[in-house]
């Protein structure tokens, strides 16, 4: 009995060295399987891993779980890297707007996926209790050095930013945002510690400087508003509805922009909303909405949809009215101006020549040469839909001059 102690620590040395050479095939499992836990676990981290973001997580934790299994076979092993890695890992989960609390559980989660591994293999080895004891508070102080060390790297970028709040309000923005949409829990956990009251439904709105924007310094816009304006889409989230009044203050506080207001949604259907509104700014670029300092999405939803696959509309135009490809510029436009008016005015003789400003004998004569081209897709409801799309997709101003291209053609779209 007396010899048992000595026995033991021997054992301890060389078990370590076994276990650290059987480790080693397990080093890429373990880390995917505690990257994988962590993803579970915690919704702040369920976003996919396939940028940067992605890339600097999984090497955190494959950079520990090697590190502690090299510690294993030798002690004298430098943390130095190790130490580094884990800094910026600290400094980056601060920059992307995650709490201390977060950064923490992930690596008690790491520990205890990392342990039950130890256990596992530890047990089919026949490792002893002795060595099995020694290996876990090595584990456990291995997990708290890193996790020490990557809480000095978050209150360092967190120290270094004069402007943590606002990185943090554009990341909760960006969060909203993003598709596949993250978790509500992900969305409500920064929120928090932010001081952003989750609402139901909120609203964004798309943004147009007109001119450059003075400066870097932020606009006063209200305390509720998440703003990012800084990249080339820059864009705002309103709580709720857009009243007169919320307008107004978003008018003074961004004097020299154009704004396109998307519909008010829930907040997980945000990204659907901002894109609509986007769209609505290029189609006021483009000539096909009107050139408003303030766009309303929801108001143009029919244009917005009909223009938002170009090519698309390009192919439906292309087969509904290549009927025309024979004739001049003049008579091609004549003619669709006529198709408008007809589809318009459901037929009817007087009321196209009201809209045509002709006589109703010239709008019979028109509608010979129609039917002479369309024929009987002109008495088909489905061929009349498609022609009334193509239409209304062509590449024309309707609110200018009554009807006039932007460039000053009559056809009427």
């Amino acid at each position: 009995m007396t010899g048992r102690p000595a026995d033991e620590a021997v054992d301890s040395t060389v078990f370590s060295g076994q276990l650290a050479q059987i480790m080693r095939p397990e080093l890429e499992s373990v880390a995917d399987e505690i990257v994988a836990e962590i993803r579970a676990l915690i919704p702040e981290y369920r976003r996919p891993l396939d940028g940067p973001y992605g890339k600097s997580i999984k090497a955190g934790v494959r950079h520990a779980v090697s590190l502690f299994v090299a510690q294993i076979a030798d002690p004298s092993v430098s943390k130095q890297h190790a130490h580094e890695v884990h800094r910026r890992l600290g400094q980056n989960e601060m920059r992307e707007g995650r709490s201390l609390d977060t950064l923490q559980a992930a690596y008690r989660v790491g520990a205890r996926v990392a342990w039950r591994r130890i256990m596992k293999v530890g047990r089919d080895s026949g490792f002893s209790s002795t060595v099995m004891s020694q290996l876990a508070d090595a584990m456990l102080g291995f997990m708290d050095e890193l996790a020490s060390v990557a809480l000095d790297g978050f209150l360092e970028a967190k120290a270094c930013s004069a402007d943590a709040l606002d990185t943090w309000r554009r990341r909760l923005l960006q969060l909203i945002l993003e598709r596949p949409a993250v978790p509500p829990e992900a969305v409500e956990e920064l929120a928090q510690l932010v001081g952003w009251t989750t609402p139901k439904t909120a609203t964004p709105v798309a943004v147009r400087p007109l001119f450059p924007l003075r400066g870097a310094q932020r606009p006063p816009l209200d305390a509720d508003v998440l703003a990012e304006l800084t990249g080339v889409e820059p864009r705002l989230l309103v709580p709720g509805a857009v009243t007169r009044e919320r307008l107004a203050a978003l008018e003074q506080a961004l004097p020299r922009c154009r704004f396109a207001v998307g519909p008010c949604v829930p907040l997980d259907a945000v990204a659907d909303s901002l894109r609509w509104a986007r769209k609505a700014l290029v189609l006021v670029d483009e000539g096909v909405l009107p050139p408003r300092r303030v766009v309303w999405a929801q108001e143009s939803l029919p244009v917005v949809l009909l223009h938002s696959d170009e090519a698309l509309a390009q192919q439906l135009r292309g087969r509904l009215l290549a009927s025309l490809d024979g004739l001049t510029a003049r008579q091609r436009e004549r003619m669709l101006e006529t198709l408008r008016a007809w589809l318009d005015a459901q037929g009817h003789v007087l009321d196209m020549a009201e809209r045509l400003s002709v006589h109703p004998q010239t709008v019979r004569y028109r509608m010979r040469q129609l039917e002479a081209v369309f024929g009987d897709r002109l008495r088909d409801p489905d061929a009349r839909f498609e022609l009334e799309l193509a239409l209304r997709t062509l590449p024309s101003a309707p609110w200018q001059n009554g009807g006039q291209r932007a460039g000053g053609a009559n056809t009427r779209t």
